[in-house]
């Protein structure tokens, strides 16, 4: 388990979140047109699930095209041009390809310099937490030198199996993004983060094929190991079990509880999974973001989709404790606690 934090000498600089931008597909894709194929209708995902709708990603449309046009509007947000950004971490994982990284595409499309350090992170569904702690302690060991841009961006419809129905009505396409840099002022800025893997429970969430233990053949294709598979029931045991008793270990830590906390930013995994966590942790509802009714579940972007959603809303107010919570395939965990 890692956990940082912005306190002490050590820590002096504090960075904050300077803009957030988001982006998803044009292509609406409804229950019943996901629903068809897996036996479903759209009554019956929407009672497992809350899911009305998501959004899947055009032919031509890869990982980075998302992310270069969501990183573009955190960019603006922010007031920052891309060749001022000393680090570019793209969450993905659903890459364009193995190799280059994402967020080398990414840089050269948004015209970044040289100097710009570009690189991948694979933290499945908990990937922008793992990326906005990375980032934030590069940024903070630079003593208040540059800014980076953090994006988490995924094309899940990419390794979807179109007639499982554990897994096809769930996912949505997206990409969203934040520019982190010098906090607004004392106090204020990415105020803690959490990072924890359980790895000995990797198996409920993950792709079989298509890497160095499985390649990619005519075989493994024909014994469809290169779709997402995922344990419903094992995740939804995992979260129940794990995220509220670390959330809770977190604030306490600082002093604090969930009544401290105005805006919760939970990955958009299920929304009755949802409604049970923020319950459990006591913040209810009506302090929970979500945008799963619309996008569905889109990988290590929910959490800022959903937080640039909240932003744009005008609703964060200057001093506004926000806690972004991930979790998903490692299995991982990840929380930042943001004073806006």
């Amino acid at each position: 388990m890692i956990t940082t934090g912005n306190h002490g000498a050590r820590n002096a600089f504090s960075v904050g979140v300077l803009g957030t931008g988001s982006y998803v597909p044009a292509h609406v894709v409804s229950n019943e047109e996901v629903g068809a194929p897996a036996g479903v209708d759209h009554e019956w995902i929407l009672g497992k699930t809350g899911i009305r709708e998501r959004r899947w990603a055009k032919p031509d449309e890869a990982t980075s095209d998302l992310a270069v046009i969501a990183g573009r509007a955190a960019l603006e947000s922010a007031g920052i041009r891309a060749r001022q950004l000393s680090f570019i971490v793209v969450a993905t994982s659903t890459p364009d390809q193995p190799q280059p990284p994402t967020a080398a595409v990414v840089a050269a499309e948004l015209g970044a310099d040289q100097g710009t350090a570009a690189f991948d992170v694979n933290g499945v569904c908990t990937g922008f937490l793992f990326a906005l702690t990375t980032a934030q302690g590069m940024l903070a060991a630079a003593t208040g030198e540059g800014y980076a841009l953090v994006i988490g961006a995924d094309v899940y419809s990419r390794i979807l199996n179109r007639e499982d129905r554990r897994t096809t009505i769930l996912f949505g396409d997206g990409a969203g993004a934040v520019v982190l840099g010098p906090a607004a002022g004392e106090g204020r800025g990415i105020l803690a983060n959490r990072l924890a893997s359980f790895a000995a429970d990797r198996h409920l969430i993950e792709v079989p094929g298509g890497g160095s233990r499985i390649p990619t053949t005519a075989e493994t294709l024909a014994e469809g190991l290169q779709y997402f598979t995922m344990n419903g029931r094992g995740v939804r045991d995992f979260v129940a079990a794990n995220v509220p008793p670390a959330i809770h270990a977190f604030l306490s830590e600082r002093g604090l509880t969930t009544a401290d906390i105005a805006h919760f930013v939970p990955h958009q995994a299920n929304g009755h999974m949802l409604e049970n966590l923020s319950e459990e942790i006591g913040v209810g509802t009506e302090r929970t973001w979500t945008t799963y009714e619309r996008y569905g579940n889109t990988g290590a972007a929910s959490v800022p989709i959903t937080l640039d959603r909240a932003a744009r809303s005008g609703r964060l107010a200057d001093g506004d404790l926000v806690l972004l919570a991930g979790f998903g395939g490692g299995m991982a965990l990840g929380l930042s606690l943001v004073r806006w």
